[in-house]
C-alpha cells in the first residue's frame, strides 16, 4: 500500500494494525492521500524565504487535500448524564478528516512547529479512537534523510544563486535575522568560513533544529508507546522533496 512512498525515499511507520485498517476499509482514501504526497515539491527557496505563518508548501498540500475531501474539523465532545452537560466539554481540532462510510481518518500535517505539537497531536488521536470517533491517525512530516540535508540543500542553493549576504535572502521574503544570528554568521565568515555555509550551518539550527517537528521526534514518541492503542500512520517527507535551485527558473 505504501511501496511507492517507500521507494520515493519517504519514511514510512504503521502502529496497531493501521495498514491493515486502511487497506481494508480506506484504499480509496488512502490512495488520494498517498498520490498527494507524491506530488509535493519545495523549491529552496521556500525553505529560507518563508517568514512567519504557515509555509507556501504546507499550504499548496492543505489546499489538495482540501479539494479531495481531507477537511479541517473541530470536534466537540461533552458528557450528559441524565440530559443534564457535566462540565465544560472538550474540543479537538484536527488540520484534515477524511470520512467515509467506514469511519474517519484523522490528519495533521506537521512541517514546522515546535515538538510538543507532536504530544498534541498524538493525545487527540488517543482521545478520538477511544470515543470510537475515528478508525486511524496520521501525521506527516519533515523524514530523516530531509532534516540530516537541510543544511547541504541550503548551502548548495546560496552557491548557486552566488548570494554572499543577507540582502538578497531578506528581498525574498525571509524573516529579519536577530543581532544574534546575525553575530554567528559574522563570526564564521571572520574565521574562514564562506558565507554560504556558516549561514546555511546557523540558519537550519535556528529555523529546522532539533526542538522542532521531524521524524526522529515522532518515531521516538510512539515507540515510547505514546498515542497508542489508537492505529497510527506516520510519514516523513523524502530529502527529494525539496527541489534545487536553478537559475533559469524566476525563484530569485
Amino acid at each position: 500500500m505504501f511501496d511507492a512512498l517507500r521507494g520515493r525515499g519517504f519514511d514510512v511507520m504503521v502502529r496497531n494494525h493501521a495498514e491493515a485498517i486502511l487497506s481494508v476499509d480506506f484504499p480509496d482514501e488512502t490512495q488520494e492521500l498517498v498520490e498527494a504526497l507524491l506530488r509535493v515539491a519545495i523549491p529552496v527557496t521556500e525553505l529560507v524565504a518563508s517568514g512567519g505563518g504557515e509555509a507556501k508548501s504546507t499550504q499548496r498540500l492543505r489546499r489538495e487535500l482540501a479539494l479531495a475531501g481531507w477537511q479541517k474539523h473541530n470536534f466537540r465532545i461533552e458528557t450528559n448524564v441524565d440530559g443534564v452537560p457535566k462540565g465544560d466539554g472538550t474540543s479537538h481540532e484536527i488540520d484534515h478528516i477524511r470520512r467515509s462510510p467506514a469511519g474517519t481518518l484523522a490528519l495533521e500535517i506537521e512541517w514546522n512547529n515546535k515538538d510538543p505539537f507532536f504530544d498534541r497531536d498524538l493525545d487527540n488521536f488517543q482521545r478520538l479512537h477511544a470515543q470510537s470517533i475515528i478508525s486511524a491517525g496520521i501525521i506527516v512530516t519533515r523524514g530523516r534523510a530531509l532534516q540530516d540535508t537541510l543544511g547541504q540543500k541550503i548551502e548548495a542553493y546560496l552557491r548557486a544563486a552566488r548570494i554572499v549576504d543577507e540582502a538578497p535572502l531578506v528581498a525574498l521574503g525571509m524573516k529579519e535575522r536577530t543581532a544574534r544570528q546575525r553575530k554567528y554568521v559574522a563570526q564564521a565568515v571572520a574565521s574562514g568560513q564562506d558565507f554560504a555555509t556558516a549561514f546555511a550551518r546557523y540558519f537550519v539550527a535556528d529555523k529546522f533544529g532539533m526542538a522542532t517537528t521531524h521524524w526522529s521526534k515522532i518515531e521516538d514518541r510512539v515507540r515510547r508507546g505514546v498515542g497508542n492503542p489508537c492505529p497510527l500512520l506516520l510519514i516523513g517527507l523524502p530529502a527529494d522533496s525539496v527541489t534545487p535551485y536553478s537559475a533559469a527558473t524566476p525563484e530569485l
